[in-house]
């Protein structure tokens, strides 16, 4: 069954509080642009649960780092995972 944009949005809403507090809406904006970047480009309604953990975790809490996180998981996610994974270790 499919999950609408407002059920995504509402299941990030709690991660994006806790890592963003008060931009925590531009974070949820910034996710759905990406959405709509990653159909046009791939055809799939939202990008991988994994290349979404893949963005929060490289943006460390910061909203540009987010927004260059987030436009690189479109333009290569292999290179997000790169950097997620650095991170993580």
């Amino acid at each position: 069954m499919a999950i609408s944009r407002s059920d995504r949005r509402r299941e990030q809403s709690a991660r994006a509080l806790a890592d963003f507090g008060r931009d925590a809406e531009a974070v949820l904006d910034v996710l759905e642009l990406t959405e709509f970047a990653w159909h046009d480009c791939f055809g799939e309604i939202s990008p991988p649960e994994a290349v979404v953990d893949d963005v929060f975790t490289v943006a460390r809490g910061s909203l540009p780092q987010f927004i260059r996180a987030a436009r690189l998981a479109v333009e290569d996610s292999r290179d997000l995972r790169l950097e997620a994974d650095a991170l993580r270790a």
